[in-house]
Order: C-alpha cells, then structure tokens, then sequence
C-alpha cells in the first residue's frame, strides 16, 4: 500500500491526495508537517531532504515534490487517463503544471497567507493589493485557453487540472472581489462536481 506523509491542509499534499483518488488508488496517510512535526525527523530527512510534505512511499520506491508524485501516480494507476499516451495531449497539460509553479504560484501563495495564515493587524495591504491584481490577469490568461475546452488539455481531465484545479479552489474560496471569467467559473465548477476534488480539496481554508 502506498504511503503518503503530509496534512490535508497543505496545498501540495491535497494535488497528491485528489490525483490518488481520481485513479483509485488504496494508501495509508500519516499526518506530517507544521503542528504534526515528523518532517524534521532524522528518518523523515533520510526519505526527504527538503523537510517539506508530501512525500510518498510505494513498494520501497520514495518520492518528494508534489507535482512530480502527481505524474507518478498517474501514470502508474491511471489508465492511461490522468496521463494521456499521446504525447502532445500530455505535454498540452503538463505545461499548466508547470505553469502552476512559475507564475501562479508566488502571488497565490503571498494572498493565501496574507489573508488566512496572518493575524489582520499583521497583514501586508500593499502586498495584499498588489496579488490580488497580479492575479486577476494571470487567471484572466487561463480563461482565454479555456475558451472551447473542458479542461486545461481538452476534453477530458488530466494531470495539467490538478495543480492549477488546488489553487482555483482557493481562488474562489478566499473573501475577494474576483473578475467575471466565464471559461475559468465553468471548468472550476466541473472540477467541484469531481467527488475526489470535493473530498480532498474543497477542505475549510486553514
């Protein structure tokens, strides 16, 4: 049985935790990080040098980065389905993965901890303002590639959604004024019918 260390609330264990159940996969989860320490542990070091989550463990074979289990995950127990055979299919989602990291990333992680992790008295307003525009073009670019698609890589769900499909949820989640994207709201709405996506990240923000 595979196992995953990392807590339902970190964004990057709840991209592995939706991937494990869109394929179906049977795993034990060990609570890890933050308030559950174990992350700095010796043995924790020994599988995972960086001390972050999640990191998983199948049949003796370790892996860390999220994005990277993901890819595993689905290619090994997917059926071909998270992970289209035909390469351009693939590469056509995998590059919102990488997208994810390169420029969604930093201005969604500063407006999550600034308006849910930091005290209100604490809270950056500058910072705050200017993620929160920096993010409304940046999704506006998603909206665009939408246009005609069910999902990032065409019509069916693929590891390209599960990334950027964390961070939408914590999008239309977070107290902001968001701009009317008819293409992002449809598919978001798509993945919110996914009971793996509701299950593992539709979770209260924390």
């Amino acid at each position: 049985m595979v196992k995953i260390w990392g807590r339902t609330n970190s964004i990057n264990v709840q991209k592995v935790m939706w991937c494990a159940g869109e394929v179906g996969l049977k795993y034990e989860r060990i609570d890890a990080g933050l308030q559950f320490g174990k992350n700095r542990e010796d043995w924790y070091l020994a599988m995972n040098p960086n001390a972050l989550v999640p990191t998983i463990e199948d049949d003796g074979f370790v892996l860390w980065e999220s994005h990277t289990i993901v890819r595993y995950l689905a290619a090994k127990y997917g059926g071909g389905k998270l992970y289209p055979a035909d390469p351009r299919t693939r590469a056509d989602g995998e590059r919102w993965m990488d997208w994810a990291l390169s420029t969604l990333f930093l201005d969604s992680r500063n407006l999550f901890w600034e308006l849910i992790r930091t005290p209100p008295e604490k809270r950056n307003p500058e910072l705050i303002a200017k993620s929160h525009k920096s993010l409304c073009d940046i999704w506006a670019r998603l909206d665009r590639a939408l246009d005609g698609r069910k999902y990032v890589a065409g019509s069916e769900l693929t590891v390209g959604d599960i990334p950027v499909g964390a961070w939408a949820f914590r999008w239309y989640a977070l107290p902001i004024e968001r701009p009317d994207l008819k293409n992002l709201k449809a598919w978001y709405e798509r993945l919110t019918e996914r009971p793996a996506y509701r299950e593992h990240v539709m979770l209260p923000l924390s």
